[in-house]
């Protein structure tokens, strides 16, 4: 509190030169003070001490005071500058001598013979006492040293002239005067202090303010008990577009209306504003939707009500900000998040979450919700052959077809790729249902004008119903899932409900793929040849290889159940290059060398980079001649990157292989394919033979078509599924040069087809005995 010592937290020259700066405004009325106590204590002295003695006591006060008083008006700017012990310690001193001064004059004139005018010259050195701690209460060391160096000098002349009551007194009062200083001083000190951290504050938020004006997009606002602006600053006054002299004054809630405040129609957001400015409710971080020269604008408020000190409300004061920009880029990415870019339908967690709310809907009201899953047949080829830009063209105009055939309480979405979904809200009727599918099958059928090409895709939809096929999201959509898959296995074009027995063919599925991905390694697959005869002489010119799985668990699996399935999962690759290697060998140990072997090639192996290499290592390794290799692929090769298919089957023929196109007529025909590869067979689809032995019309003229565009490009013709003489003898009529079928033989094992060879060889010797 003296100012002797600085506590470790607090500014020393900062809090005690504010102190000392104090000083200057009571200089001149201590030093009036002075002089009038010396005219005093001369009057009270006169006729006793020499007048000279009191002139030279008058000159040595008047030189301390004015020695102090030039000190005191020197500490006039130590607020504002570094005020240090030095300057402290000089004051406390001139005070000291100023003091010591009165004590050593009033301590000789007692001592001289004054006695009796001891006590009217302490009630002097009192006043002074009380006016040095009343008026100097912010320089306590000086105070102190003054009040010492005073009392001292009394209390001493008090002694020396046996006027122990009165020394008693002068002590008790020169004690407690000091501690007096002391404690206004402590009091005197903590008001300033507390007044200087005040400032600090204020100043601080005076700065915060000022930067928080001074910002691009914040600015502060504030309205009267009225409603209206008041204290307008230039940023608040640029967020509403208008000059500060313009909307000072005016409601708050009709600038920001804009026509509303006419028509009285306001968005919510505005009502909820206008309800906590009635209510007198603090809020924060309030989104509303302002109206600023006729252009939508969204601000964030926040505001607290101002009271006075008897509570009296006074109005609203708060901050704001336009966040129209921000509002935008999460509105934005909002509608990013629930929404498909491409064909700007609801994505999958938007359908997600309507499912759901169906599915909620449904068991509040007792009634039912649908889910229909749809998938594009053949769009993948397109997308394939003509390019990704095509295919998205023809997503979005997918989505425009399906959504133009909604109607209420159906939603339309994107799944992802080619898969679309439908949500219908209330399916109560299943009428409804089947019929909104049949209409989008047709519908997306209908062909398709892009990019100057006709094209046509198909679409097969699967659906579920909740919550009788599910009281989930997940369940609902797997069941629809399992629905789709039905309608494609069924050849796409179809609509299928679930069935509980889809899941149990799920599940056969799930396990037969489990058991295939084993099966190579469990040997538990194997070979059936069946024979392919020349139709003039019936003599055997080749075997098919036809791959037979008899599975330890489930038994003897047929292949149209385990072809597709390996296919889908793509064990076809590595059970095609068993095939390959197995028949290879086969062919060449135990077959004549005028037999060839076909192997049929999956559209997954011949894409594979190293299907040549299989070939090569298969034929190497068996020692079978490259031209006893006949190939058989199918027309859906050329749809998924036809240059690679044909790359890898002229390498094959560079080989000596021939290459068989089977199936022909029943996929994607196409007479260039015959024109861009050297095909050795065409096979004739056992369709078209079985259409034909029943005289239909179109099977023989496909069959005549087939032979003679066959004949002109110098291949060969093979007709499958030839069952009988009658139908052998047809097939000939037609043309065709080689027939393969049960008539001729069926798929056999091996050791049954070195039994044909052996009996062939055994009649030729007799012919030949």
């Amino acid at each position: 509190m003296i100012g002797l010592e600085a506590p470790g937290s607090a500014d020393w020259s900062r809090f005690h030169g504010s102190q000392y700066a104090l000083l200057k405004d009571r200089t001149k009325l201590r030093a009036v003070v002075h002089a009038i106590s010396f005219v005093l204590a001369c009057v009270t002295l006169w006729g006793f001490a020499y007048p000279g003695s009191l002139a030279v006591w008058g000159i040595a006060l008047a030189v301390a005071v004015t020695l102090t008083a030039r000190d005191e008006m020197k500490l006039g700017d130590a607020d504002v500058r570094t005020f240090t012990f030095d300057e402290m310690k000089r004051h406390a001193i001139g005070a000291a001598f100023k003091g010591f001064a009165w004590g050593f004059g009033i301590f000789l004139f007692a001592v001289m013979g004054g006695q009796s005018q001891l006590l009217m010259l302490w009630s002097i050195a009192a006043l002074l006492i009380l006016l040095t701690s009343a008026s100097r209460y912010s320089a306590p060391l000086s105070s102190i040293t003054f009040t010492l160096a005073l009392g001292s000098c009394v209390f001493l002349a008090s002694l020396v002239t046996l006027q122990l009551t009165l020394a008693a007194v002068i002590l008790a009062t020169t004690i407690f005067a000091a501690f007096g200083v002391v404690e206004g001083s402590r009091i005197a000190l903590g008001a300033r202090m507390s007044d200087t951290q005040m400032q600090e504050k204020t100043e601080v938020v005076s700065m915060l303010l000022r930067e928080f004006e001074e910002g691009k997009a914040d600015w502060l606002w504030q309205i009267d008990t009225r409603r209206r602006l008041s204290g307008v600053s230039p940023r608040f006054a640029f967020a509403l577009g208008r000059a500060t002299s313009e909307i000072e004054g005016q409601s708050f809630l009709q600038l920001i209306s804009g026509d509303g405040w006419k028509t009285g129609q306001f968005p919510q957001s505005l009502h909820e504003l206008a309800d906590k400015i009635k209510r007198k409710e603090n809020f924060s971080n309030l989104m509303v939707r302002v109206t600023i020269a006729g252009e939508h604008r969204w601000w964030e408020l926040s505001g607290t009500p101002i009271m006075d000190e008897d509570g009296v409300y006074q109005g609203f004061r708060g901050v704001g900000s336009d966040v129209t920009e921000q509002r935008e880029s999460s509105e934005k990415i909002a509608y990013l998040a629930r929404y498909d870019t491409l064909t700007q339908l609801p994505n999958r967690l938007m359908l997600n979450e309507s499912v759901a709310e169906a599915l909620h809907y449904a068991e509040q009201w007792r009634t039912r919700c649908a889910f229909l899953m749809v998938d594009l047949d053949r769009f993948k080829a397109i997308n394939d052959s003509l390019g990704h830009l095509v295919g998205d063209q023809m997503l979005a105009e997918v989505a425009g077809r399906i959504k133009a055939v909604m109607t209420e309480g159906e939603l339309c979405g994107r799944l992802g790729g080619d898969e679309f979904a439908i949500v219908i809200r209330d399916a109560s009727d299943r009428k409804r249902i089947e019929a909104l599918a049949r209409k989008v099958i047709a519908r997306l059928s209908e062909p398709y004008l892009i990019e100057n090409q006709v094209l046509y895709v198909g679409a097969s939809i699967g659906s579920s119903i909740g919550p009788r096929d599910g009281r989930t999201v997940e369940e609902l959509l797997r069941n629809a899932d399992l629905a789709l898959y039905r309608a494609k296995d069924a050849g796409g074009g179809e609509y299928f409900e679930y069935e509980p027995s889809l899941h149990a063919m799920a599940e056969e599925k799930r396990q037969l793929e489990f058991s295939l991905r084993g099966a190579l390694e469990k040997q538990e697959l194997l070979l059936h040849y069946q024979p392919v005869v020349d139709a003039y002489s019936e003599t055997i010119v080749s075997f098919e290889a036809l791959v037979r799985w008899n599975s330890r668990e489930h038994g003897f699996i047929s292949p149209g159940k385990f072809i597709p399935l390996a296919e889908d999962t793509r064990l076809i690759v590595p059970i095609g290059t068993w095939i390959m290697q197995e028949a290879c060998r086969e062919a060449a140990a135990n077959w004549p060398e005028d037999v060839k072997v076909n192997i049929n090639v999956s559209p997954e192996q011949l894409l594979e980079p190293d299907f040549v290499t299989v070939v090569v290592r298969a034929l190497s390794h068996s020692g079978l001649d490259p031209k006893r290799l006949e190939i058989e692929v199918t027309e859906s090769i050329f749809v998924r990157d036809a240059d690679i298919a044909r790359k890898a089957l002229e390498q094959c023929m560079a080989l000596g292989c021939s290459i068989a196109l089977d199936d022909f007529g029943t996929g994607y025909s196409s007479l260039g394919y015959l024109r861009k590869l050297s095909f050795s067979t065409i096979k004739v689809d056992r369709s078209f033979v079985q259409g034909a032995a029943q005289n239909s019309r179109e099977s023989l003229a496909i069959i005549r078509a087939v032979v003679a565009m066959a004949e002109s490009l110098e291949m060969t013709t093979t007709a499958e599924g030839v069952e009988n003489e009658e139908e052998a003898e047809m097939i000939r009529k037609l043309g065709c040069d080689k027939i393969q079928g049960f008539h001729f033989g069926r798929p056999m094992p091996p050791a049954d087809v070195i039994k044909i060879f052996t009996r062939k060889a055994a009649d030729e010797q007799r012919k030949i005995a």
